[in-house]
């Protein structure tokens, strides 16, 4: 298993909200990830924080303007084009890059609809556009992975295949039927890995540095590889060395250099992403989960989940279990 797979199959997507925006010029709408931020911290609403959502969207009619905090220029947007933006990110959509932009909490659906009509009567522009939410132990990974932006060009081969899925997608979510629930989901994993196909094709600047520099580097690939195919294994910084054919210090240099953290922090963040999924299933004994992600005794596997999740393995299924709404 390459571990862009493991990474999707243990996270999946937790759910997904759709809508279509009906714009008119003058027209200007924006995400603010600091309100997000404030109101992620409601502990009455871990699960549904605005901060665990990423957005996506396409052009399906006009044109438009994007601007992302943290890159310096305004991108254009013409039909056919798409775009996902990962979680905590701050952004605008206008009709121009001088227009003035409102919060998207002012504005809402038709009533008994999912479409946002909003602008001042001009030249129209519609964006089918929604939002993936992640449960908040899926959003470190999903930041590991991600750029904070991906724009995929309506003439890049990769978006006949997003757009088939985004019309998929609309069709299933505007008449629902029995197992609509399972098949959006499984639509929205689906989006979300042809959008970081055609990111990784794309190869632009971001696929260049961190994970994904990582997951394809010849070396550090290989014991990225090694470790997600088998997260039960006991490795060693010296035979995930020995695995792609390095030195001890070469590797845990080049592996810090690369991923940002060592081999072994990596192992265990992971293994207990993937005790997470696990948890969530509650078909395992506690014991069982341990052993399934390299933990030789309860104890000790309570104690590095602890560690790096913030709460006893016992405590977060229970409030796995709960269920939750969007």
């Amino acid at each position: 298993m390459d571990p862009i797979t493991d990474l999707f199959q243990t996270m999946r997507v937790a759910g997904v909200v759709q809508a279509r925006l009906e714009a008119t010029a003058p027209w200007g709408l924006k995400r603010d990830a600091n309100v997000a931020e404030e109101a992620a911290k409601d502990p009455a609403q871990p699960a549904s924080s605005p901060c665990h959502f990423a957005h996506f969207g396409m052009i399906s009619r006009g044109n438009g303007w994007l601007s992302v905090e943290g890159i310096p220029d305004a991108m254009p947007l013409a039909g056919g084009d798409c775009f996902l933006l990962a979680p905590g990110s701050s952004y605008t959509l206008r009709d121009n890059p001088r227009t003035r932009a409102r919060s998207f909490c002012e504005v809402a659906p038709r009533e008994g609809t999912q479409v946002i009509q909003y602008g001042g009567g001009g030249a129209p522009t519609t964006i089918v556009s929604g939002w993936f939410r992640f449960d908040p132990m899926n959003v470190q990974p999903l930041t590991r992975l991600l750029p904070s932006f991906i724009l995929v060009k309506a003439d890049q081969a990769q978006s006949l295949a997003l757009h088939a899925t985004l019309n998929m997608l609309a069709s299933e979510m505007a008449e629902l039927a029995p197992g609509s629930e399972l098949v959006v989901n499984r639509l929205a994993d689906v989006l979300f890995i042809q959008c970081l196909r055609a990111h990784i094709a794309s190869r632009s600047e971001p696929c260049k540095s961190g994970w994904l520099r990582a997951v394809f580097d010849p070396q550090v690939g290989v014991a990225l590889k090694s470790m997600h195919e088998k997260v039960e294994d006991p490795w060693t910084v010296e035979s995930l060395a020995e695995a792609c054919g390095m030195s001890r210090s070469a590797f845990a240099l080049r592996f810090k250099e690369l991923v940002g953290e060592t081999p072994l922090e990596y192992l265990t963040s992971w293994r207990m992403h993937k005790a997470t999924a696990l948890l969530q299933k509650g078909d395992k004994k506690l014991l069982e989960v341990a052993k399934s992600v390299g933990c030789d005794s309860d104890a000790a596997f309570s104690k590095a989940f602890k560690r790096i999740v913030g709460v006893a393995p016992r405590a977060y299924r229970r409030s796995a279990s709960e269920p939750h709404s969007v």
